[in-house]
């Protein structure tokens, strides 16, 4: 797998080490982004997306009366 290289803030980097509870920086944005990437497919899977849009239409059937 390639590897980036991101330079944060020290304090950004503390709270994320913090809030994951890692010891190393670059882990704990690892866990940070695979966190957020994982809640978003989850989000999708519930809510479905664009492509769904076939299944809420403004063409309803007319109700049928008596």
């Amino acid at each position: 797998m390639a590897q980036v290289t991101v330079t944060l803030d020290a304090n950004l980097a503390i709270d994320a080490m913090m809030l994951s509870g890692t010891k190393s920086p670059q882990d704990a944005v690892e866990l940070i982004l695979r966190d957020y990437l994982a809640r978003g497919r989850r989000t999708e899977t519930r809510t479905g997306d664009t492509a769904d849009g076939h299944r809420v239409t403004s063409d309803r059937p007319a109700v049928q009366e008596g």
